[in-house]
């Protein structure tokens, strides 16, 4: 069970229309979720602004009713008990906390509040205070509330949240005392609160389906692409392997044509043929790599993994190669311990080594060194074989190295089409490790070589 988890995981890495659309449907989650976010704070913020305003609002109103009321009733400089029990019912009424009159000099004239307990506290909030116009103030008292007639408690554990304003009293031109007065607006915010719950509530919940529709459409999306892209696949499939026969049709005609008729070509006939027969091996290598990536690209590698020593095959492919670097004055030096024991297929890991050896060899001048070195690095998680070719040939710029492993790219491509470069090898070299669960790295420097880097697990990933 855990090999197939690790096998579908491999399938969906591999698979770039399953990243593409999870990485859509991803990018579309989140612009959604942006926006969502926005809606619901927008929404709150607007409704919390208008509900503070009109708080706000009323609160002033009241006071300078308020206010109106106690200057006419100070022109005989009494107020009548009539007078006081209109503003007690003006309080109640308007679902007034609490008013106070006070002098001059700061000393409670008379005044009403809806719990006497917090008499105290609110008088401490507003010692002091000469209110500008306009002026709101905030504040909390936390004597707990006795429930309001037909209206219910407002669960705040005691603590009440007010606001606040005053009015200077005037006589004539001479103040007389501040009126202040407030309001309780512990429900109301309670009430925000839970708003702002179920806001976010519904945003995660609207998320929730939104993923899955993005989901759903980006998969829908995908069908006819990954559709066409099967089609332009099999094409390049059947199309390398179809072009395989003429041309080794072709090249052994000219073969056949160079040892019967070699002797009595021209020398402008000669230069031909041997055009040809170079453009035929380009071709032929070109058509092998291109179903090399096209089988790569089909699904799960085809790999015939046995665990074995891999140094044999590396000397082997370092003595293949080197007649081709000695006819360039290149050394070519190999590294290794007695043995090194891989899980792997030893025929694509010596492919991969010739690729490196190639592109080393291809890209350092007369004179120059390659160095192949082959080490185990047991500290590793999994425990893995490190591969390293480096040279001394011309490098690679900085900014070119992160594509350097993509299809038909070259660096110089002037100078690999001289070389008979198609810029297929190093993207077959990073498939061969890929499919082996490894890393492949390059470290270079113009002018000073290049260091490819090959990391194999030493075992099978599923033991």
């Amino acid at each position: 069970m855990m090999t197939d988890w690790f096998s579908r995981r491999r399938v969906w890495k591999k698979d770039l229309f399953v990243h593409t659309q999870n990485r859509m449907t991803v990018q579309y989650s989140i612009l959604l979720m942006v926006f969502l976010t926005l809606f619901i704070g927008i929404v709150y913020v607007l409704v919390d602004i208008g509900i503070a305003y009109e708080q706000k609002r009323q609160l002033q109103m009241i006071t300078e009713q308020e206010v109106k009321l106690i200057e006419e009733a100070l022109r005989d400089d009494v107020l009548s008990q009539e007078e006081y029990d209109n503003l007690n019912r003006m309080r109640e009424s308007r679902n007034q906390f609490f008013y106070y009159v006070v002098d001059a000099n700061g000393q409670l004239l008379f005044g009403d509040e809806f719990i006497p307990r917090a008499k105290s506290q609110i008088l401490e909030l507003v010692r002091g205070w000469i209110p500008t116009a306009n002026e709101v103030r905030h504040g909390t008292v936390t004597v707990p509330p006795p429930p309001r007639r037909g209206k219910p408690m407002p669960p705040t554990d005691g603590r009440l949240e007010l606001m606040m304003t005053g009015r200077p009293i005037f006589q004539g031109v001479q103040m007389k005392g501040i009126l202040y007065t407030g309001i309780d607006i512990s429900f109301i915010n309670h009430l925000l609160k839970r708003l702002l719950t179920v806001l976010t509530v519904l945003g995660i919940l609207f998320l929730g389906i939104a993923l899955l529709l993005s989901h759903f459409m980006s998969k829908r999306a995908m069908i006819p692409i990954r559709r066409s892209f099967q089609r332009q696949r099999e094409f390049v499939a059947d199309a390398s392997h179809e072009l395989r026969t003429p041309l080794s049709i072709l090249q052994s005609s000219l073969d056949v044509l160079e040892m019967e008729e070699g002797e009595q070509l021209s020398a402008v006939g000669r230069t031909v043929l041997d055009n040809m027969k170079d453009e035929v091996r380009r071709m032929t290598k070109l058509v092998s790599d291109l179903l090399t990536l096209a089988r790569s690209d089909s699904g799960p590698p085809d790999l015939q993994c046995e665990y074995a020593d891999v140094v044999p095959a590396v000397q082997q492919m370092i003595r293949s190669t080197q007649t081709v670097a000695a006819s360039k004055k290149i050394s070519l030096r190999l590294d290794a311990p007695a043995t090194v024991m891989v899980y792997g297929d030893h025929e694509r890991i010596k492919q991969l080594l010739y690729i490196l050896l190639d592109n080393a060899i291809k890209y350092t001048p007369s004179g120059g060194d390659i160095t192949v070195t082959l080490s185990v690095d047991n500290t590793a998680n999994p425990p893995s074989m490190c591969l390293t070719v480096r040279d001394t040939g011309i490098g690679i710029p900085p900014e070119e190295q992160d594509r350097i492993f993509d299809r038909f790219y070259r660096v110089d491509k002037n100078r690999s089409k001289q070389m008979g470069g198609t810029g297929l090898g190093l993207a077959i070299a990073k498939w061969i490790v890929e499919a082996h669960h490894g890393t492949i790295t390059v470290t270079s420097s113009p002018g000073l070589g290049s260091s490819f880097t090959v990391k194999l697990p030493l075992h099978s990933p599923k033991t």
